[in-house]
């Protein structure tokens, strides 16, 4: 099939599974890509940990903090499900700085996302990629607001009564009344804008090169890998990345990297207009989509 082919029945694929969607995939040398809404502007729940990070181990690669510096943390003490590393212990934990950048991205960590955050404010993160070239993403807010939705104040039962909200609070202009799911106030950016982010990472850039080594390797170390991972991972790729998961949305961002030297950046973005917290076919259908147009990407490429 040609390009629009492709793109058309992925398309119909994701309507048929409720879900909507942002696609892209891009050869990082050829600098061929192929996409679905690209461009359209999402909140970002966990995605944000990437630039976050980056931008912490920018400054201290300038010499403006010390990776090393010790940074004592106040437990999170979540005990609803998803919350992961900090953002569930009951004491004080004392951690380096560029440690709390492993469990921010690795992990997953809100807590000690939120500990960066504190180190590099949210405008800065936002002024420091767009020094090092990177458009579209915005940080506005603290991780710790994405555990004040309506799926925390409901017992675990309940859960799909905030999925349901979260699907009918959306107006066409991206508002919301879920405040983490609003573009106008969440952290927000697009598929096009990550795909740039990664590029940035895995190839010569405004970037300092230790740093953008060290986010590669804290993205290949990620624990989260049952979204897009299946898809990707073999004996033959590599695959980094990092997860997003707020109420009705599932994202990931990531790079494969094959044996035979291509690589391949891609971002996927969705939301679902199914009410129930666990889809494994929403994931499962996230991962083809990608790998339909990475797979189309790569048949291109070898022409």
């Amino acid at each position: 099939m040609n390009d629009a082919a492709v793109v058309a029945e992925a398309r119909e694929a994701l309507r048929d599974a409720g879900l909507r969607g942002s696609f892209l995939v891009r050869d990082l040398d050829s600098g061929q890509e192929l996409g679905i809404d690209a461009d359209l502007v999402w909140p970002v729940a966990s995605l944000v940990k990437v630039p976050i990070a980056l931008a912490t181990l920018e400054r201290a690669a300038r010499g403006e903090l010390d990776p090393a510096a010790p940074v004592t943390v106040q437990p999170g003490r979540v005990s609803t499900p998803g919350p992961t590393g900090l953002s569930r212990f009951r004491h004080p934990a004392t951690l380096a700085v560029e440690d709390l950048a492993y469990l921010a991205v690795a992990v997953s960590d809100s807590t000690a996302a939120d500990a960066l955050l504190a180190i590099t404010g949210p405008a800065q993160v936002t002024a420091e990629l767009r020094r090092l070239g990177v458009a579209g993403i915005s940080v506005r807010y603290l991780m710790r607001e994405l555990a004040s939705t309506p799926a925390e104040l409901l017992d675990p039962g309940e859960v799909h009564v905030a999925h349901s909200l979260a699907i009918a609070g959306a107006t066409p202009t991206g508002g919301h009344a879920v405040a983490q799911l609003d573009i106008a106030r969440a952290n927000t950016g697009s598929a096009r804008a990550f795909v740039d982010l990664l590029h940035a990472l895995w190839r010569p850039s405004a970037v300092h090169t230790a740093v953008a080594e060290r986010v590669r390797e804290l993205m290949g170390a990620t624990v989260m890998r049952h979204r897009l991972a299946p898809d990707f991972s073999s004996d033959a790729s590599v695959w980094s990345s990092k997860t997003g998961t707020l109420l009705n949305l599932r994202h990931e961002i990531g790079v494969v990297e094959h044996a035979d030297g291509q690589a391949f950046a891609i971002a996927a973005l969705t939301e679902s207009s199914v009410a129930a917290a666990v889809q494994p076919e929403a994931e499962a259908l996230m991962a083809h989509v990608a790998r339909t147009l990475r797979d189309q990407l790569r048949r291109f490429d070898r022409l």
